[in-house]
């Protein structure tokens, strides 16, 4: 037998190479890939900034728009206040409506007034000629009237917008005067949002 003097170095080397294959972790078996890089996520979440299918996207957009204000509509109509358009939502809007509705307003039979006052002008003028003229200085005077009354509620209305709101309430980026005299000079049954109250009389606090 041949004396090997790296023999024994061989040998002691063996169990230190077993243990470090051991201690070596095995890869898991749920993976199976790569992690992917950071940079090539987020380029795999990317999305287009413009759809593909421009056409089908604004009929889309238009769709939800139209379901939008039929949605508001039925609600001004049906007075369901908290899906009205925000501008109506407004607290000084609401109390506009209130007292619009509360009193009784000159303005609002005008329309009727005026086109029964024309029809029966062209049709006396066949017969009483002379009655023509009387029945347009009524419509005038009818007018007029109609108009002071407006005058006369805005002002108190304003007072009462002012100590209750603020002068925001009244600013002309509001138009809370022509929403009142507006909504003034409508029957009262075609008004929108619908009044609040199915009478008169009832006057916000």
């Amino acid at each position: 037998m041949t004396w090997n003097p790296f023999k024994k170095q061989d040998e002691a080397q063996v169990p230190v190479e077993e243990s470090a294959k051991a201690a070596k972790p095995e890869p898991t078996a749920g993976k199976g890939h790569a992690t992917p890089k950071r940079k090539d996520a987020q380029e795999q979440n990317l999305r287009p900034l413009v759809p593909k299918d421009r056409k089908a996207s604004a009929k889309a957009a238009k769709a939800r728009q139209r379901e939008k204000e039929n949605a508001e509509y039925e609600a001004m109509r049906t007075g369901d206040i908290n899906h009205m358009p925000k501008a109506e939502r407004l607290p000084w809007r609401v109390y506009i409506r209130d007292y619009v509705d509360a009193r009784f307003n000159l303005g609002e039979f005008f329309i009727p007034v005026a086109f029964g006052i024309l029809i029966l002008s062209m049709v006396v003028t066949f017969f009483a000629p002379m009655l023509s003229l009387p029945l347009m200085l009524l419509l005038y005077v009818y007018l007029f009237a109609a108009i002071i009354d407006v005058v006369i509620m805005w002002r108190k209305l304003k007072k009462k917008l002012i100590e209750k709101f603020g002068e925001r309430s009244v600013a002309k980026g509001m138009r809370s005067g022509s929403y009142a005299w507006s909504r003034a000079i409508q029957l009262r049954r075609w008004r929108l949002p619908k009044p609040k109250y199915p009478k008169r009389g009832h006057w916000p606090e």
